[in-house]
């Protein structure tokens, strides 16, 4: 997982950036001294969000301490050690204490919780009056595939699907109404289209091979044997019907990303 965020950073980095900038202009012209990137992963979105308030102290927390790990040491290679903080807590076991927030990041990481409507109730209390709090999330999983693959990419997606709704009941879900039902104003929300026809990215063969690499655990057995063939031909090291000799990858999505304050 570790390996599939920093790619996800890498390859998307168009679409970090443009959400990462419109957040900024958001907050810009008020207090923003303490953020907080929740569920922070390898640390994408906290290291973004030093990049663009060179004044302000980062708290990164995550449940992994891997993640973490290789968040400081990116940290410390961009001489930002002094500013961004890790924190290992579980935000499901309850609300750590982060001190008085300006800013919350939440990138695909509130889907997760079991009780996100609480944890959203939870920053609300944690931040200051007109504190902002902006939630990444996606409706469903990026496409990497053609469709001349007799429908495999659509199988695997259904049967995602058919997990996800079991696990993680959240996902996909609208935010908008989840933040204004924990007392967050919702102030804006965009989509962020991704669709790089063909990527450009030198590693994003390997990007789609750690996604289905990912999506494979669990997975396979929910998969007919045409399915798990193919699957198995994509996952191979090399082959002709390996991920990185494909010439037809296409990554497309959206990601959307609601903004909200807390009134003053």
């Amino acid at each position: 997982m570790t390996d599939l965020l920093d790619l996800d950073g890498e390859v998307l980095n168009g679409y970090w950036s443009a959400a990462l900038d419109w957040v900024r202009r958001a907050a810009a012209g008020t207090e923003r001294g303490r953020l907080l990137d929740l569920g922070a992963g390898t640390g994408t979105g906290a290291l973004g969000l030093a990049a663009r308030f060179p004044e302000a102290e980062v708290i990164a927390v995550d449940v992994e301490p891997r993640s973490l790990a290789r968040l400081r040491d990116k940290a410390a290679g961009l001489g930002l050690a002094g500013r961004v903080r890790t924190v290992r807590a579980d935000f499901d076991a309850g609300w750590p204490d982060l001190g008085t927030l300006d800013l919350t990041w939440a990138s695909m990481s509130l889907h997760h919780l079991a009780g996100p409507g609480r944890v959203l109730g939870d920053i609300l209390r944690a931040t200051r009056h007109d504190g902002l709090i902006a939630v990444a999330e996606f409706a469903e999983p990026l496409r990497f595939l053609p469709a001349d693959l007799g429908g495999f990419e659509e199988h695997v997606l259904a049967e995602l699907g058919h997990a996800h709704a079991e696990a993680l009941p959240t996902l996909g879900s609208a935010w908008a109404p989840r933040l204004a039902d924990a007392g967050w104003e919702v102030t804006g929300e965009r989509q962020f289209p991704i669709d790089l026809d063909p990527p450009t990215h030198p590693r994003a063969a390997e990007y789609a091979r750690a996604w289905f690499v990912r999506l494979s655990h669990g997975l396979t057995d929910r998969l007919d044997p045409e399915d798990q063939a193919t699957l198995a031909a994509l996952l191979a090291e090399d082959g002709p019907g390996a991920m990185s000799r494909r010439a037809d990858l296409r990554i497309r999505g959206i990601r959307t990303v609601t903004l909200a304050r807390r009134p003053g």
